[in-house]
């Protein structure tokens, strides 16, 4: 355990240092991004979802996301109906305080915390929150900037496009009855290269521009999205007497930092992005002290 976390730190440090020195060029983290999306998510997708039993188990893996993301449009809507808050700001805040980073940041924790031959529950999670942040992620972006159209075609050319989501499809269709022991270990050293680089990736991107002026307006989210969602999912794995490894991942998952592919949206539709990219920042350094509590949470009330 000690030492995952001496590599979960070193990466995170290595892509802080490498972000504020002359080494690298600016937007090397799109690079390092691509290998992950496109390579090592699929990789982990290919390696370890063949060999989950589907069953009642992965019932909460797989809507967690969506109630935590319902309860972050709910939670932010009544926060800040009484406040003048202009609709693009809203929106990025709905994004941010509703989708976890359940990939970039959950998947080395998790691996961390509950060892990597429990990935394939933190995988089904993640592939919930792409579903989520692909189709009303987009939509909620896209209205809110007034920049374009949303239409059922584009989000599902987007989906079936998207290569961790494909990887996952077939890992728990064709991959089932389809011997690939040949690339196995191919795709496991594939596979190995999510955690270290995912981090070094979140670590090139951490900034925290404007941080006296804006925390106030963070907070909330921040509130929701390392606190209350996680309270959440406990309340409903409680409820309707969710058990096991599989609900322990669901509450940790999410308790993950807000999810850095919102932040991106939200730059990219102009959703107030130095607002965003602040809790982007705060979330992964402060969720990085409340997950471990959640963890302790998992494991004591479940």
């Amino acid at each position: 355990m000690i030492a995952k976390f001496g590599l979960i730190l070193f990466c995170l440090l290595a892509g802080i240092y490498f972000s504020r020195s002359n080494k690298i060029p600016n937007g090397s983290h799109k690079i390092v991004n691509a290998w992950v999306i496109n390579l090592a998510l699929p990789a982990v997708a290919i390696k370890y979802l063949p060999h989950i039993h589907l069953g009642q188990h992965l019932l909460l893996p797989a809507i967690a996301p969506i109630i935590v993301f319902a309860g972050g449009i709910i939670f932010v809507s009544l926060f800040l109906r009484r406040q003048s808050v202009d609709k693009a700001t809203l929106a990025g805040m709905m994004l941010m305080a509703g989708l976890g980073n359940t990939g970039f940041v959950g998947l080395p924790l998790v691996a961390a915390y509950f060892g990597k031959e429990n990935l394939g529950t933190a995988v089904i999670l993640d592939q919930s929150t792409v579903l989520l942040f692909s189709t009303v992620g987009a939509y909620i972006a896209i209205s809110a900037s007034g920049k374009g159209k949303v239409t059922a075609s584009a989000l599902l050319l987007k989906l079936v496009r998207f290569p961790p989501l494909v990887a996952s499809l077939l890992s728990i269709s064709l991959l089932r009855i389809i011997d690939i022991s040949e690339i196995q270990p191919l795709v496991n050293d594939i596979a190995a290269t999510t955690a270290p680089l995912a981090l070094f990736s979140i670590g090139l991107q951490l900034k925290f521009n404007d941080i006296r002026t804006q925390i106030g307006q963070a907070s909330p989210v921040l509130v929701y999205k390392l606190i209350l969602a996680p309270a959440l999912c406990t309340i409903v794995a409680l409820l309707f007497n969710f058990k096991g490894i599989h609900t322990q991942i669901s509450i940790f998952q999410m308790s993950m930092p807000s999810l850095l592919s919102a932040a991106v949206i939200a730059n990219e539709y102009d959703l107030n992005p130095k607002l965003i990219n602040l809790i982007a920042a705060s979330s992964i350094v402060l969720g990085l002290i409340t997950s471990c509590f959640w963890y302790f949470v998992g494991r004591f009330a479940i």
